[in-house]
């Protein structure tokens, strides 16, 4: 005999409202509504939130877990269920397509955007600066960084000192300015240096192993 009729296809049944969930999940929460009892129905809908709770325990530490498995029940029930959830309002359908409130972009007026937010920061922080000699110190640093900026996403143009220094003088509303004979290369002379020092290291280790092996070799040749 075939069991053709005796076989249910997914396309054939009811459609799922929370997939996460399964089948099994939803026929407990139509189940519930058949229930004539408040005190069994209430109590029945609570061992199916544990049971949904235990399919998902990774987030049995969250704190509102609890209470959005409730709402997952009641978006289950297509909202038309008589049970008490503890919850602040009873879940409505409008709360099934609320949508997030859009994400605000923040606003700037930065004159020179190749530059970074970073520069404008740090010149708010060397506008509040009292001391003469830190201020100074501080606004001479900004304009070495501003310098070393531009260099590294302007690789093919050249900029002058006298350009950082307008840029800064401009981008402060004209309260910062550097001295003319100030040169704004210590960020780049400093890396430069390091980098030398690095190879110089590397060439003169590799150096003293060449003439070792090449003494070495030579009291071979020696002995035989």
């Amino acid at each position: 005999m075939s069991n053709e009729h005796d076989m249910v296809y997914n396309s054939s049944r009811s459609l799922l409202i929370m997939p996460e969930y399964g089948r099994n999940i939803q026929k407990l929460v139509q189940h519930i509504k058949t229930i004539e009892d408040s005190d069994e129905r209430q109590a029945f809908a609570e061992k199916v939130v544990k049971l949904m709770m235990q399919m998902n325990p990774q987030n049995k530490s969250i704190e509102d877990n609890k209470e959005k498995l409730w709402k997952h029940l009641f978006r289950i029930a297509e909202y038309d269920i008589d049970i008490k959830a503890p919850l602040p309002e009873t879940p409505k359908p409008e709360d099934a397509i609320k949508r997030p409130e859009a994400v605000t972009y923040p606003k700037s007026d930065a004159k020179f955007r190749h530059y970074g937010s970073n520069v404008q920061k740090l010149i708010q922080k060397a506008l509040t600066m009292e001391d003469p000699a830190k201020r100074e110190g501080f606004v001479t640093v900004i304009g070495s960084y501003m310098k070393l900026a531009y260099r590294t996403w302007n690789r093919e143009h050249y900029v002058s000192d006298e350009v950082i220094k307008a840029d800064l003088e401009s981008l402060s509303d004209h309260q910062l300015k550097i001295n003319d004979n100030t040169s704004l290369d210590n960020l780049t002379n400093s890396n430069r240096k390091r980098k030398r020092g690095n190879t110089g290291s590397g060439r003169d280790s590799n150096n003293g192993r060449d003439s070792n092996n090449y003494r070495n070799r030579g009291k071979g040749r020696r002995r035989k």
